[in-house]
Protein backbone atom coordinates (compact mmCIF):
# COMPACT_ATOMS: atom_id res chain seq x y z
CA UNK A 1 0.00 0.00 0.00
CA UNK A 2 1.29 3.44 -0.93
CA UNK A 3 0.32 4.97 2.42
CA UNK A 4 2.46 2.43 4.31
CA UNK A 5 5.39 3.13 2.00
CA UNK A 6 5.00 6.85 2.63
CA UNK A 7 4.79 6.49 6.41
CA UNK A 8 7.98 4.40 6.39
CA UNK A 9 9.69 7.12 4.35
CA UNK A 10 8.65 9.70 6.95
CA UNK A 11 9.89 7.65 9.92
CA UNK A 12 13.38 9.17 9.86
CA UNK A 13 14.65 12.49 11.21
CA UNK A 14 17.02 13.15 8.30
CA UNK A 15 14.28 12.66 5.73
CA UNK A 16 11.97 14.99 7.64
CA UNK A 17 14.70 17.62 7.68
CA UNK A 18 15.17 17.16 3.92
CA UNK A 19 11.47 17.69 3.31
CA UNK A 20 11.61 20.78 5.49
CA UNK A 21 14.15 22.59 3.32
CA UNK A 22 13.05 21.21 -0.06
CA UNK A 23 9.54 22.56 0.52
CA UNK A 24 11.07 26.05 0.50
CA UNK A 25 14.03 25.75 -1.89
CA UNK A 26 15.00 23.87 -5.04
CA UNK A 27 18.54 22.67 -4.31
CA UNK A 28 21.23 20.46 -5.78
CA UNK A 29 22.95 17.77 -3.70
CA UNK A 30 25.97 19.93 -2.97
CA UNK A 31 23.78 22.69 -1.57
CA UNK A 32 21.80 20.21 0.54
CA UNK A 33 25.06 18.77 1.91
CA UNK A 34 26.14 22.26 2.95
CA UNK A 35 22.77 23.14 4.50
CA UNK A 36 22.46 19.96 6.57
CA UNK A 37 26.20 19.38 7.12
CA UNK A 38 25.95 15.71 6.17
CA UNK A 39 27.83 13.45 3.78
CA UNK A 40 26.75 13.27 0.14
CA UNK A 41 26.17 9.50 0.14
CA UNK A 42 23.86 9.80 3.14
CA UNK A 43 21.90 12.65 1.53
CA UNK A 44 21.61 10.79 -1.78
CA UNK A 45 20.29 7.65 -0.07
CA UNK A 46 17.57 9.54 1.79
CA UNK A 47 16.62 11.54 -1.31
CA UNK A 48 16.04 8.30 -3.21
CA UNK A 49 13.72 7.01 -0.48
CA UNK A 50 11.73 10.24 -0.53
CA UNK A 51 11.50 10.16 -4.34
CA UNK A 52 10.34 6.54 -4.32
CA UNK A 53 7.63 7.54 -1.84
CA UNK A 54 6.50 10.40 -4.08
CA UNK A 55 7.45 13.25 -1.74
CA UNK A 56 10.42 14.62 -3.70
CA UNK A 57 11.04 15.18 -7.41
CA UNK A 58 14.34 15.54 -9.25
CA UNK A 59 14.85 17.91 -12.18
CA UNK A 60 17.94 17.30 -14.33
CA UNK A 61 19.74 20.43 -15.54
CA UNK A 62 22.85 19.62 -17.51
CA UNK A 63 25.14 17.58 -15.26
CA UNK A 64 23.38 18.91 -12.16
CA UNK A 65 20.20 17.65 -10.54
CA UNK A 66 17.88 19.84 -8.46
CA UNK A 67 15.47 18.51 -5.84
CA UNK A 68 12.22 19.91 -4.46
CA UNK A 69 9.06 18.60 -2.85
CA UNK A 70 6.52 17.09 -5.22
CA UNK A 71 3.35 18.93 -6.21
CA UNK A 72 1.38 15.70 -6.64
CA UNK A 73 -2.09 16.23 -5.14
CA UNK A 74 -2.17 12.70 -3.73
CA UNK A 75 0.76 13.47 -1.41
CA UNK A 76 -0.02 17.07 -0.50
CA UNK A 77 -2.21 16.38 2.53
CA UNK A 78 0.35 14.20 4.26
CA UNK A 79 3.23 16.45 3.23
CA UNK A 80 1.52 19.57 4.57
CA UNK A 81 0.82 17.83 7.87
CA UNK A 82 4.51 17.00 8.18
CA UNK A 83 5.59 20.54 7.32
CA UNK A 84 3.15 21.99 9.85
CA UNK A 85 4.62 19.74 12.52
CA UNK A 86 8.13 20.90 11.64
CA UNK A 87 7.46 24.60 12.12
CA UNK A 88 8.21 24.55 15.85
CA UNK A 89 11.21 22.23 15.64
CA UNK A 90 14.45 24.18 16.37
CA UNK A 91 16.51 22.03 13.98
CA UNK A 92 14.09 22.83 11.15
CA UNK A 93 14.48 26.58 11.69
CA UNK A 94 18.26 26.18 11.70
CA UNK A 95 18.13 24.09 8.51
CA UNK A 96 16.12 26.81 6.75
CA UNK A 97 18.60 29.46 7.89
CA UNK A 98 21.49 27.35 6.61
CA UNK A 99 19.80 26.76 3.26
CA UNK A 100 19.17 30.49 2.92
CA UNK A 101 22.85 31.18 3.65
CA UNK A 102 23.92 28.61 1.06
CA UNK A 103 21.79 30.32 -1.60
CA UNK A 104 23.05 33.73 -0.52
CA UNK A 105 26.60 32.47 -1.01
CA UNK A 106 25.61 31.17 -4.44
CA UNK A 107 24.02 34.53 -5.26
CA UNK A 108 27.10 36.41 -4.06
CA UNK A 109 29.29 34.23 -6.29
CA UNK A 110 27.10 35.18 -9.25
CA UNK A 111 27.29 38.86 -8.31
CA UNK A 112 31.08 38.65 -8.07
CA UNK A 113 31.17 36.92 -11.46
CA UNK A 114 29.21 39.74 -13.07
CA UNK A 115 31.19 42.40 -11.23
CA UNK A 116 34.24 41.07 -13.07
CA UNK A 117 32.33 40.75 -16.33
CA UNK A 118 30.92 44.28 -16.38
CA UNK A 119 33.45 45.65 -18.87
CA UNK A 120 33.19 42.62 -21.18
CA UNK A 121 29.40 42.45 -21.32
CA UNK A 122 29.12 43.47 -24.97
CA UNK A 123 31.57 40.79 -26.04
CA UNK A 124 29.70 38.12 -24.09
CA UNK A 125 26.41 39.18 -25.67
CA UNK A 126 27.97 39.08 -29.12
CA UNK A 127 29.40 35.61 -28.48
CA UNK A 128 25.97 34.27 -27.59
CA UNK A 129 23.51 36.28 -29.67
CA UNK A 130 25.61 36.88 -32.76
CA UNK A 131 23.65 39.00 -35.25
CA UNK A 132 20.33 38.51 -33.46
CA UNK A 133 19.14 41.91 -32.18
CA UNK A 134 17.22 41.03 -29.04
CA UNK A 135 17.00 44.63 -27.85
CA UNK A 136 15.35 45.72 -31.09
CA UNK A 137 12.79 42.91 -30.78
CA UNK A 138 11.92 44.01 -27.24
CA UNK A 139 11.64 47.66 -28.26
CA UNK A 140 9.36 46.73 -31.17
CA UNK A 141 7.03 44.90 -28.79
CA UNK A 142 6.91 47.85 -26.40
CA UNK A 143 6.18 50.20 -29.30
CA UNK A 144 3.28 48.00 -30.42
CA UNK A 145 1.88 48.28 -26.89
CA UNK A 146 2.21 52.07 -26.86
CA UNK A 147 4.91 52.07 -24.17
CA UNK A 148 7.47 54.16 -26.01
CA UNK A 149 7.45 57.65 -27.57
CA UNK A 150 7.75 59.22 -24.09
CA UNK A 151 4.87 57.19 -22.66
CA UNK A 152 4.96 54.78 -19.76
CA UNK A 153 7.37 53.62 -17.06
CA UNK A 154 9.55 50.65 -18.03
CA UNK A 155 11.77 48.53 -15.75
CA UNK A 156 14.77 46.57 -17.01
CA UNK A 157 15.32 43.84 -14.43
CA UNK A 158 18.90 42.61 -14.48
CA UNK A 159 19.88 45.64 -16.54
CA UNK A 160 23.62 44.90 -16.61
CA UNK A 161 25.80 47.77 -17.88
CA UNK A 162 22.79 49.68 -19.18
CA UNK A 163 22.79 49.13 -22.93
CA UNK A 164 19.02 48.55 -23.00
CA UNK A 165 18.47 51.38 -20.52
CA UNK A 166 20.05 53.82 -22.95
CA UNK A 167 17.71 52.71 -25.73
CA UNK A 168 14.66 52.88 -23.48
CA UNK A 169 15.64 56.33 -22.19
CA UNK A 170 15.27 57.71 -25.73
CA UNK A 171 11.66 56.59 -25.92
CA UNK A 172 9.98 55.91 -22.55
CA UNK A 173 8.78 58.53 -20.11
CA UNK A 174 10.72 56.95 -17.24
CA UNK A 175 13.09 53.98 -17.01
CA UNK A 176 14.11 51.95 -13.95
CA UNK A 177 17.16 49.71 -14.05
CA UNK A 178 17.64 47.04 -11.38
CA UNK A 179 20.70 44.84 -10.93
CA UNK A 180 22.30 42.90 -8.07
CA UNK A 181 25.80 43.89 -9.20
CA UNK A 182 27.03 47.31 -8.04
CA UNK A 183 29.75 47.21 -10.71
CA UNK A 184 27.12 46.72 -13.43
CA UNK A 185 25.17 49.73 -12.16
CA UNK A 186 28.34 51.81 -12.06
CA UNK A 187 28.99 50.88 -15.69
CA UNK A 188 25.38 51.77 -16.55
CA UNK A 189 25.68 55.19 -14.88
CA UNK A 190 28.75 55.96 -16.99
CA UNK A 191 27.07 54.84 -20.21
CA UNK A 192 23.84 56.77 -19.77
CA UNK A 193 23.67 60.36 -21.04
CA UNK A 194 23.30 63.23 -18.57
CA UNK A 195 19.73 64.01 -17.55
CA UNK A 196 18.49 60.66 -18.85
CA UNK A 197 15.14 59.74 -17.23
CA UNK A 198 16.65 56.63 -15.62
CA UNK A 199 16.63 55.47 -12.01
CA UNK A 200 19.24 52.85 -11.07
CA UNK A 201 18.44 50.55 -8.16
CA UNK A 202 20.54 47.86 -6.48
CA UNK A 203 18.58 44.74 -5.52
CA UNK A 204 17.85 41.06 -6.04
CA UNK A 205 15.38 40.10 -8.72
CA UNK A 206 13.54 37.81 -6.31
CA UNK A 207 13.03 40.82 -3.98
CA UNK A 208 12.70 43.83 -6.25
CA UNK A 209 13.18 47.36 -4.86
CA UNK A 210 9.97 48.53 -6.52
CA UNK A 211 6.40 49.10 -5.32
CA UNK A 212 3.40 47.05 -6.39
CA UNK A 213 2.09 48.18 -9.81
CA UNK A 214 4.90 50.74 -10.15
CA UNK A 215 5.63 50.17 -13.85
CA UNK A 216 3.78 49.86 -17.12
CA UNK A 217 6.19 47.26 -18.46
CA UNK A 218 8.96 45.06 -17.11
CA UNK A 219 11.74 43.34 -19.05
CA UNK A 220 13.82 40.38 -17.85
CA UNK A 221 16.37 39.67 -20.55
CA UNK A 222 18.81 36.75 -20.22
CA UNK A 223 18.90 36.82 -16.43
CA UNK A 224 16.30 34.28 -15.32
CA UNK A 225 18.75 31.39 -15.73
CA UNK A 226 21.04 32.97 -13.11
CA UNK A 227 18.43 33.17 -10.35
CA UNK A 228 18.35 30.60 -7.52
CA UNK A 229 14.53 30.66 -7.77
CA UNK A 230 13.42 31.64 -11.31
CA UNK A 231 9.73 31.10 -10.54
CA UNK A 232 10.02 33.60 -7.68
CA UNK A 233 11.63 36.06 -10.09
CA UNK A 234 8.66 35.82 -12.45
CA UNK A 235 6.22 36.31 -9.55
CA UNK A 236 8.15 39.42 -8.43
CA UNK A 237 8.15 40.75 -11.96
CA UNK A 238 4.36 40.44 -12.12
CA UNK A 239 3.97 42.19 -8.76
CA UNK A 240 5.48 45.44 -10.02
CA UNK A 241 3.54 45.58 -13.32
CA UNK A 242 0.22 47.44 -13.24
CA UNK A 243 -2.94 45.69 -14.50
CA UNK A 244 -2.92 45.80 -18.27
CA UNK A 245 0.84 46.36 -18.34
CA UNK A 246 3.37 44.28 -20.22
CA UNK A 247 5.86 41.63 -19.19
CA UNK A 248 8.70 40.45 -21.44
CA UNK A 249 11.04 37.57 -20.60
CA UNK A 250 13.87 36.46 -22.86
CA UNK A 251 15.89 33.40 -21.92
CA UNK A 252 17.36 30.21 -23.29
CA UNK A 253 15.35 27.13 -24.12
CA UNK A 254 16.46 23.96 -22.33
CA UNK A 255 19.92 22.90 -23.52
CA UNK A 256 22.90 20.77 -22.46
CA UNK A 257 25.78 23.14 -23.18
CA UNK A 258 27.96 22.75 -20.06
CA UNK A 259 30.26 25.57 -21.18
CA UNK A 260 27.50 28.06 -20.32
CA UNK A 261 27.98 27.20 -16.64
CA UNK A 262 31.78 27.41 -16.63
CA UNK A 263 32.14 30.42 -18.94
CA UNK A 264 29.12 32.52 -17.97
CA UNK A 265 28.14 31.34 -14.50
CA UNK A 266 24.71 29.98 -15.53
CA UNK A 267 22.77 28.18 -12.80
CA UNK A 268 20.01 26.78 -15.04
CA UNK A 269 20.43 25.35 -18.53
CA UNK A 270 17.44 27.18 -19.92
CA UNK A 271 13.75 26.50 -19.51
CA UNK A 272 11.00 24.75 -21.41
CA UNK A 273 8.31 26.91 -23.01
CA UNK A 274 5.78 25.01 -20.87
CA UNK A 275 7.53 25.99 -17.62
CA UNK A 276 7.90 29.61 -18.69
CA UNK A 277 4.24 29.75 -19.71
CA UNK A 278 3.12 28.13 -16.43
CA UNK A 279 5.14 30.55 -14.26
CA UNK A 280 3.82 33.60 -16.12
CA UNK A 281 0.26 32.33 -15.96
CA UNK A 282 0.59 31.63 -12.24
CA UNK A 283 1.96 35.15 -11.75
CA UNK A 284 -1.16 36.65 -13.29
CA UNK A 285 -0.06 37.27 -16.86
CA UNK A 286 -2.41 36.52 -19.74
CA UNK A 287 -2.27 36.54 -23.54
CA UNK A 288 1.11 34.84 -23.22
CA UNK A 289 3.02 34.40 -26.46
CA UNK A 290 6.36 32.60 -26.69
CA UNK A 291 8.58 32.82 -29.78
CA UNK A 292 11.72 30.78 -30.42
CA UNK A 293 14.84 32.04 -32.19
CA UNK A 294 18.15 30.36 -33.04
CA UNK A 295 21.31 32.05 -31.75
CA UNK A 296 24.98 31.07 -31.41
CA UNK A 297 26.43 28.05 -29.58
CA UNK A 298 23.55 25.87 -30.85
CA UNK A 299 21.20 27.62 -28.42
CA UNK A 300 17.54 28.48 -28.83
CA UNK A 301 16.23 31.74 -27.38
CA UNK A 302 12.71 32.00 -25.96
CA UNK A 303 11.03 35.41 -25.97
CA UNK A 304 7.80 35.48 -23.96
CA UNK A 305 5.45 38.47 -24.07
CA UNK A 306 2.32 38.84 -21.96
CA UNK A 307 -0.13 41.25 -20.40
CA UNK A 308 -0.71 41.58 -16.66
CA UNK A 309 -4.23 40.74 -15.57
CA UNK A 310 -3.64 42.30 -12.17
CA UNK A 311 -4.55 39.01 -10.50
Amino acid sequence: MKILHQFKALADETRLRLLGILAHHELNVGEIVQALNMGQSRISRHLKILMDAGFVVCKRNGLWAFYSTAKDDSSQGLLQAVLTGLTEVPEHKEDLQNATLVLQDRRQSTISFFDELALDWSKMSQDILGDFNLNALILDHLALCGLTNQHGVVADLGCGPGIMLGLLAQQAQEVIGVDSSARMLEAAAKLLPDQAPVSLRLGDLEHLPLRDDEVDAAIMSLVLHHLPAPRAGVLEMARIVRPGGQGIIADFATHDNESMRSRYGDRWFGFSPADLHAWMQEAGFEHIRIQTFSVNLDLQLLVATAQSSGA
